[in-house]
This record gives structure tokens, C-alpha cells and sequence, in this order.
């Protein structure tokens, strides 16, 4: 089987879609790749207002819903990459990230960078598996 039957890619009504030449997510094997996610409220495609704590939770509530599309679960994630806008936010995040991944959480870089888009204090991208 070649690599073009084996890779699917995954679109779900429950986040918000692709603002780019790219995929939401791609599903390889038994293996799915996320795009990073900021939080944007699908509905209303704007940044959720409340401070870090408010994007982390529609962050990771996206996150969820595009796992879910992928046929896995945040269960299954094995690695994710969080970008900051600032490090001053990182406990903010760490504590809602916990209460996404409360046991055997996956492993994790976190990157401060110059900026995101829409202007988003947090990105968050992650690779789970099927099995």
C-alpha cells in the first residue's frame, strides 16, 4: 500500500477549519498528525476572549473534537508541541493542560515565540495514535 492510500485527511465541523494551504489534521497509518490549534470558537471563528486559561481550554477542546474526527482520543496522544506567546503564561497553561491529560500525559515541548496567528496566546499541536 502506498503511502497516498494510507494517508487520509481529517476535517471536522466541531473546530475551526484550516486558514491556509494546509490540513487540520492527517491521519497516517495508525498514526494522526494535528496542525496547531489556537483558540478560535469554531462557530464564531474568532479568538475566545478570557486570557490564557480561556484559549488552553478551547485549544484543547478543539484539539478533542479534531482527535475525535481522526478516530482517536486525547487518550491516545503520545507527543504535543505548545507554543507560548509569553513564558510568563506557562503555569496558567500547564494547569488546564492537566486537566486534558490527567494520567500518562504525553510527552511535551513548550516554545516561546515572537507571535501567533490572530494573535493567540497559545498553540498547541500533537501526534496520537489509533491502537
Amino acid at each position: 500500500m502506498s503511502n497516498s492510500e494510507l494517508k487520509k485527511v481529517i476535517t471536522t465541523d466541531n473546530a475551526p477549519k484550516a486558514i491556509g494551504p494546509y490540513s487540520v489534521a492527517i491521519k497516517l497509518g495508525s498514526l494522526v498528525f494535528t496542525s496547531g490549534q489556537v483558540g478560535i470558537n469554531p462557530q464564531t471563528g474568532e479568538i475566545v476572549t478570557g486570557g490564557i486559561e480561556a484559549e488552553t481550554r478551547q485549544v484543547l477542546t478543539n484539539v478533542k473534537h479534531v482527535l475525535e474526527a481522526a478516530g482517536t482520543s486525547m487518550g491516545q496522544v503520545v507527543k504535543t508541541t505548545v507554543f507560548l506567546q509569553t513564558m510568563a503564561d506557562f503555569s496558567a497553561m500547564n494547569a488546564v493542560y492537566a486537566e486534558y491529560f490527567p494520567d500518562d500525559p504525553p510527552a511535551r515541548s513548550t516554545i516561546a515565540v515572537a507571535g501567533l496567528p490572530k494573535g493567540a496566546l497559545v498553540e498547541i499541536e500533537t501526534i496520537a495514535t489509533t491502537e
